[in-house]
């Protein structure tokens, strides 16, 4: 077999990571200040969906220390500001505050890695960084001043977009130098594949993606717990999957935005399974407990056993010309100052990349102040006034228009349509796409493993105004301090 290499490939994740920067900031892809916590603008700022966080003067202390290394608070504010500007969230104390625990683990696991790789003499020069940067650049067809404005607008240093860059590339080479040896993939292990894989032909094939968050201890099974808990949350007001898989999962597939690619109907544990059945494509699950922690599923599409007969037309879910509508409104006024309106159509591209259903609408609209919601109902296109009738001609089932100004103001109007799924049949893997999901599936096990056993061997103090302690300790006071108050 042929000699391969991990493929935790820091590219991808950065790639998908800057295509989401430049989606919440206003930017359009081609196809020393100190962020923390704000209360949201008063109406009428309708640039308030990205707005900067101010400085509450907590950016100079400690957040966490691992292994002697300190992780500042500028740190986690930093991280903090680049998920708010990736995912299109609000970047106000109450998201912050609820976000905080799971990117400071993540600062605390990217840190891990980083001593690892250094006591393994894994270097990662500037001049790798670069190269991973200024190639993603090139795919997303931008200038390095567009990337570091695009970044400014969000808050996120352009130092701290490269320090995670280089943490991923750490990660990667370290894993394919420790691990990739001691994962042997032969041709009678493909072939068994192959067999298994056809014998399952018949039955439907999810494609799916993960978020996955580790109970490394019993103990904290109820804080881990919550944490799932605090990222669905995020899902369901919007946050892209792939955006928070990436910022939070814990599996190697949080490289490639959680993606772990298709699997049949029965392959994974059976709560894991019975959970897919149930989603319907772009859905995800509630947080489910399955061998070591926590899981978020996303079923991104599904595939039907082979051989089915596929429809060639989806069957119309509303009479011609008729569409269920809801409306989303800044009202600026009729004539805005140009400096306004252009606040404005940043403020509706950051609300728009947010929008997945027309179920989230009025929970989004609740956290922008002066916007205004209204359902619609079913509306005939032709009553429609001809911008909205223009407007919704460039869009699909379920897809919100661009914003754009009319004399009430700044507008968007959702489809709540649903696209009637496009049926697929499995198809057959070729025998190298079989080799590398072994592959995969092999070093993904075991950099889980190594990455499990750097935690239990780490020696981990999260702080705040009171001083530092342990995670678990931090628990047992918590506990004890409740039991008191009841007592």
């Amino acid at each position: 077999m042929k000699p391969k290499t991990s493929s935790l490939r820091v590219s991808l994740h950065t790639a998908a990571l800057l295509a989401a920067v430049l989606m919440t900031s206003g930017a359009a892809p081609r196809h020393h200040a100190h962020p923390a916590p704000q209360t949201p603008p008063a109406a009428g700022t309708p640039d308030s969906a990205a707005a900067a966080p101010a400085d509450t003067g907590q950016n100079d202390g400690v957040a966490a220390i691992v292994n002697d290394q300190i992780i500042s608070e500028y740190d986690l504010q930093q991280r903090m500001a680049l998920f708010a500007a990736t995912s299109g969230i609000p970047a106000t104390a109450e998201t912050f505050q609820r976000i905080r625990p799971q990117v400071l683990q993540q600062l605390e696991t990217e840190k891990l890695q980083l001593l690892e790789a250094q006591k393994n003499n894994v270097a990662v020069t500037a001049a790798d960084v670069d190269g991973a940067i200024e190639s993603l650049e090139k795919s997303n067809n931008i200038t390095q001043d567009q990337l570091k404005a695009t970044l400014a607008r969000g808050n996120v240093e352009f130092a701290s977009f490269r320090a995670q860059v280089a943490a991923q590339l750490a990660w990667q080479k370290l894993v394919s130098q420790q691990l990739g040896d001691r994962v042997h993939i032969s041709p009678e292990d493909v072939t068994a594949e192959m067999k298994r894989t056809a014998a399952g032909a018949d039955k439907p094939h999810f494609l799916v993606s993960e978020i996955f968050l580790p109970v490394d201890n019993p103990d904290q099974d109820g804080k881990v717990l919550k944490a799932a808990q605090d990222l669905e949350s995020q899902l369901q007001l919007g946050a892209p999957f792939a955006t928070v898989a990436r910022q939070f999962s814990q599996n190697p597939s949080a490289a490639q935005g959680g993606d772990i690619g298709v699997v049949q109907n029965g392959q994974l544990a059976a709560e894991l399974n019975d959970a897919l059945e149930k989603l319907v494509p772009g859905k995800f699950t509630q947080p489910i407990r399955s061998t070591g922690g926590y899981y978020i599923l996303q079923l991104r599409a599904r595939q039907e056993a082979m051989g089915t007969k596929i429809p060639t037309k989806p069957a119309a879910t509303t009479p011609d010309g008729v569409l269920p509508l809801a409306r989303i409104l800044l009202p600026i006024g009729p004539k805005p100052a140009q400096d306004l309106a252009q606040k404005a159509l940043r403020a509706g591209a950051v609300i728009r990349s947010r929008i997945t259903t027309c179920d989230q609408i009025p929970a989004l609209v609740k956290e922008l102040n002066g916007a205004v919601y209204m359902s619609l109902g079913n509306m005939r296109v032709a009553d429609l006034s001809p911008q909205m009738q223009q407007a919704l001609a460039q869009t699909q089932p379920g897809e919100p228009t661009q914003p754009f100004l009319s004399p009430a103001g700044l507008e968007i109007i959702a489809r709540c349509d649903v696209a009637a799924p496009q049926m697929t049949a499995f198809t057959m893997p070729t025998r190298d796409q079989v080799e590398d999901q072994l592959f995969e599936e092999q070093i993904t096990a075991l950099a889980r493993q190594y990455l499990r056993d750097l935690r239990r061997d780490a020696a981990i103090q999260e702080c705040d105004a009171q001083g530092c302690k342990s995670p678990i300790a931090a628990a047992v006071s918590a506990t004890a301090n409740a039991g008191n108050a009841t007592n």
